[in-house]
């Protein structure tokens, strides 16, 4: 059998290395949007999040900047065992390691102000397992599609010229999405909580629960068991900026507070796939468990700082649906991360320099 002559073996190992890495640098262009100029990307999503913000703020969160970390555990019933076999519904001692924020992109935002707040967990399953989930005070979502929430996005980036979003443009947006008229809604009209541990927080996504009778779809809440107090106007007005923070340390300096978490299960014609329509109020509704928290830490040094809460992050017994939505909030978490971690890295100031609330 005649050999291949040595210069033509390696001549033939060079093209296919060379093959191997344009065809490496083509993903990455093509993952990164290159290629595909018009196309979204997890980066470009987050660059239009960033615009939203007329002053960056390195290694902070690009969404929700201000929070307080908190945590405790997590109380399962047998009702959740039987809809799914997540290890967290079989026990009454999951630990959790959570977040609660306010909207918008800065650090220092008023507490009072902030029309959105939030709650992030990590419950972290004896098996091992973890079960993150990132939830809001609105009950939808204000895009029916990613490429609506960009839209969106841009619209409500402020204006050079006044700082503000420009109401025309908004307006704009609005005329021609229903689901954002209806999200515009609820925000001038539902009231006010008072407080971090009297607000509803929803996961507005729906998931998949495996039990022993089968697949459901659900969508869950976290419902507080603290009773609503709503906060007027001048109230919020004249509330300190962390008034929200001070008030949920001043609640769980007399015990813990606790939030049912209710799954909605849902019905014939219910849609999975877009967050922006609510389901019909007569859908079950079974309690699956208890979220009980019975600490807070400053997010510039606590536990949470550092963590992703990417709420495509499930155990055995819960899937992901077929939301678009919600696979692309996982990229979007990921490329927030990456951002502020390469500017940590870097020496940004997240430690709280003046003013002296800032928390990362």
């Amino acid at each position: 059998m005649s050999q291949v002559p040595a210069p033509r073996r390696r001549t033939g190992a060079y093209v296919a290395i060379a093959a191997i890495v344009a065809a490496v640098a083509g993903a990455f262009a093509w993952t990164a949007g290159w290629l595909t100029p018009d196309r979204l990307t997890s980066a470009r999503m987050t660059d239009a999040i960033e615009a939203t913000s007329t002053t960056p703020y390195p290694g902070f969160r690009r969404a929700h900047a201000k929070g307080i970390c908190v945590v405790g555990h997590f109380e399962g019933t047998p009702d959740g065992s039987a809809l799914s076999r997540a290890s967290v519904f079989s026990r009454t001692d999951t630990p959790v390691l959570g977040r609660l924020s306010i909207g918008g992109g800065s650090p220092y935002g008023l507490d009072a102000q902030a029309r959105v707040r939030s709650m992030a967990l990590v419950l972290k399953g004896a098996d091992g397992s973890e079960w993150r989930m990132a939830m809001n005070s609105f009950p939808f979502f204000g895009a029916a599609s990613i490429e609506t929430f960009l839209e969106q996005t841009r619209a409500s980036a402020p204006d050079p010229a006044t700082g503000k979003p420009d109401p025309d443009r908004m307006a704009a947006f609005a005329a021609q999405h229903p689901e954002a008229q209806r999200f515009a809604s609820w925000a001038k009209t539902a009231p006010w909580s008072d407080s971090f541990a009297n607000t509803q927080y929803n996961g507005i996504h729906a998931y998949r629960f495996n039990g022993a009778g089968g697949e459901r779809l659900v969508r869950w809440s976290m419902r507080p068991q603290a009773p609503f107090v709503e906060m007027t106007a001048a109230q919020r007005e004249a509330a300190e900026g962390n008034y929200l923070q001070d008030e949920l340390r001043e609640r769980l300096a007399q015990g813990p507070l606790r939030w049912d978490m209710v799954a909605t299960i849902a019905g014939d014609g219910d849609d999975a796939s877009d967050p922006s329509t609510p389901w019909p109020e007569d859908r079950e509704q079974v309690v699956v468990g208890t979220v009980v928290l019975t600490d807070a830490q400053d997010q510039a040094t606590g536990a949470c700082r550092d963590l992703n809460f990417d709420p495509t992050i499930v155990p055995s017994g819960v899937a992901l649906s077929d939301d678009p939505i919600l696979a692309a909030r996982a990229a979007v978490y990921a490329q927030s991360f990456d951002r502020r971690e390469r500017e940590v890295a870097r020496g940004a100031d997240v430690d709280g320099t003046p003013p002296p609330e800032a928390a990362r």
